[in-house]
């Protein structure tokens, strides 16, 4: 393992679910959920204004890439519903990358690029992609928790068929 680290933080619907997948991908080095993408500071679960539902990957990029993470978001969330997972409705779940740097931004750029060619998805992606901006850690009763409530409410799921062809995974 190297001595680098990188950050992702995606929005893609409920938190919880995302965490749960997401943390056992090898070269994820840690994750917590929280609210970002919105307007209002040290935003709380009972008050966090426009934010998303989002999750900070911290992650080893000689074990896995920002692409392969992308990729992994893309395989366990509808990115063609505005504003909705499952049945989760509102702004809080709606698919967003924030990118921290602009080499992140071309490579969310390509990702859903790919992801529309791929026809994957039987609507056009809505994913919003915007520069990161504070990330207000939530409470601790929502990290972890499908860690902690295996049995609990999620709404992500991985598709196993859903992969991009290795043309476009190898860019």
């Amino acid at each position: 393992m190297s001595d680098k680290r990188e950050r992702a933080v995606l929005a893609g619907g409920c938190f919880w679910g995302m965490q749960e997948l997401i943390r056992h991908k090898p070269g994820v080095l840690s994750t917590r959920v929280g609210y970002t993408g919105g307007d209002v500071p040290n935003a709380t679960y009972r008050n966090h204004g426009t934010h998303a539902e989002g999750i900070e990957i911290v992650f080893d990029p000689s074990q896995i890439s920002y692409r392969e993470i992308l990729e992994f978001f893309f395989q366990i969330h509808d990115p063609t519903t505005k504003n909705r997972q499952g049945n989760d409705i509102g702004m809080s779940y709606r698919s967003a990358i924030y990118y921290v740097d602009e080499a992140q931004r071309a490579c969310a750029l390509d990702t859903i690029a790919d992801v529309e060619a791929s026809g994957l998805w039987p609507g056009r992606v809505v994913t919003e992609v915007e520069p990161v901006g504070p990330f207000w850690e939530a409470e601790p009763e929502h990290q972890d928790y499908l860690q902690r409530i295996p049995h609990g409410y999620t709404c992500h799921f991985v598709r196993p068929g859903w992969v991009l062809p290795k043309r476009a995974a190898a860019e």
